[in-house]
């Protein structure tokens, strides 16, 4: 963990990289609530912060948020996500043939991304070996 982090940003990232799957900002401000935060500002200003820093990812489909699994990632212009949607585990992966398709529909359409994320739900293999 970087020695930049402020306390409250150190508890939120740890909460978060020990938690079993992504967590509400809520969530986080419950688990917190000991460690002396109390509003929901000092978890999302936290939170901002952790995501701009590229150590924390926004799952947009659950409004919540996971570490990043991956310490490079923030280089990376694609990043996705498998959601199981059984057991709550997030794998994090960056695929490179699925970036250059994007890329050149980006490409032929004049369009300038700022960002691409994908969200992909459903089983994971655990979850479906156990059915």
């Amino acid at each position: 963990m970087s020695a930049d982090l402020t306390r409250n940003q150190a508890l939120v990232m740890k909460t978060l990289s020990g938690a079993e799957a992504p967590l509400s900002a809520y969530t986080i401000l419950d688990r917190l609530r000991g460690d002396g935060l109390r509003a929901p500002l000092q978890i999302y200003r936290a939170l901002d912060k952790l995501t701009e820093m590229g150590l924390v990812h926004r799952l947009e489909s659950l409004n919540a948020f996971v570490a990043c699994a991956h310490p490079n990632c923030h280089e990376q212009e694609l990043i996705a996500f498998a959601i199981c949607e059984a057991c709550g585990k997030v794998e994090e992966f960056s695929d490179e043939i699925v970036k250059d398709r994007l890329d050149g529909w980006a490409r032929s359409h004049r369009f300038k991304p700022a960002k691409t994320t994908i969200e992909i739900r459903g089983n994971c293999g655990s979850c479906v070996a156990k059915a």
